[in-house]
């Protein structure tokens, strides 16, 4: 087993096939700044799908067994269905699973389904329609996204997770709501607090909702009680209806971090690995790999690569939170979330 300095094994894979997005999220892509004019990534630093299944079979051999599809909108990837047919493929991956904004889902979930993907994430941070037009950046209605959650769930993508990243001031008031829509339904909603990726949100601590506060508000209309973590490095605290109809998670990484649990690596859409979602510099793999490096010498650079991690940030941002001079980070929408 390939662990890390602090024993944390390998085993969760997240792959951004592209930066691009049809969403612009204040807290990911602010319009401001991510306009008509920004140039994203050429088509020719973009790992390829063969590259990708090299790659992804050489992290297999590594102990990764959890495939995550992200973004950017993964769904903006030219012929994604075929990219996961490969990659379901491959020896040892037992969960492959994609998160999307919705926008696109209903017209590819039969495809998606058909080409071995189990289930998905869907990133909805309020039903409420100004609120939701707002914190996409395009001013879309949370109709065609819910209507998408639905179409996947016919065609058996499923359990289907609903991701609510909560900030103070903005959509908090509308979580019991997004809750409440979703109880009784089988899939899960799982509310994030606001996080200080990258470096153009604005990111302070006191936009954050504490999750605790989150569970404290949902429990006060619908009782709720906490169940044990399905497997360890899970990133949600998971709790249920009293009534036992369903479950809800938080994921707690700025008052409740779970560095000491992290299983996961990311693979960046120009082919860099990072140990950290709030990482300052990845190591290429795209590069060795085009100049002709062997699977061994991949399989050295991966396994240097995580056992030589020791990063546990959000720790040392849980104990000085708005300590300035923090270093520069990798944005969002490069690595998934």
């Amino acid at each position: 087993m390939l662990t890390d300095k602090f024993g944390r094994p390998m085993r969760d894979l997240r792959i951004s096939v592209t930066d691009r997005c049809n969403f612009r999220c204040p807290y990911c892509m602010p319009a401001e700044i991510y306009g008509e004019a920004y140039e994203f990534l050429p088509r020719e630093d973009i790992l390829t799908f063969e590259e990708l299944t090299r790659l992804v079979a050489l992290f297999a051999e590594h102990g990764v067994t959890k495939l995550r599809i992200t973004g950017g909108e993964p769904l903006l990837r030219n012929e994604l269905p075929q990219l996961l047919g490969m990659l379901g493929a491959i020896d040892g991956i037992e969960d492959l699973t994609l998160t999307t904004n919705g926008y696109l889902l209903a017209q590819f979930a039969q495809q998606l389904k058909d080409s071995g993907l189990g289930r998905i994430t869907v990133s909805l941070d309020s039903l409420d329609d100004d609120v939701f037009k707002a914190m996409n950046g395009r001013g879309f209605a949370p109709g065609r996204v819910l209507d998408a959650i639905q179409t996947a769930a016919d065609v058996g993508l499923s359990p289907i997770k609903i991701n609510c990243v909560v900030q103070k001031g903005v959509n908090d008031h509308t979580i019991v709501d997004l809750a409440r829509h979703f109880k009784g339904t089988g899939h899960i909603v799982r509310y994030i607090e606001y996080m200080d990726v990258g470096n153009r949100n604005g990111w302070r601590s006191e936009h954050v909702v504490p999750a605790a506060e989150i569970i404290a508000k949902i429990d006060a209309e619908m009782p709720l009680e906490p169940v044990e973590s399905n497997y360890r490095g899970e990133v949600a605290r998971r709790y249920r209806y009293r009534d036992g109809s369903g479950e809800i998670g938080v994921i707690a990484s700025v008052t409740m971090p779970f560095c000491g649990d992290c299983t996961r690596v990311r693979l960046s859409t120009d082919g860099r690995i990072f140990t950290c979602l709030f990482a300052s510099e990845g190591v290429s793999l795209r590069d060795p790999l085009r100049a002709g490096a062997t699977d061994d010498e991949l399989r050295a650079l991966i396994s240097s690569v995580w056992t030589g991690r020791s990063d546990r940030y959000s720790e040392v941002r849980a104990a000085s939170p708005n300590e300035p001079g923090a270093p520069r980070k990798i944005e969002m929408y490069q690595i998934g979330g």
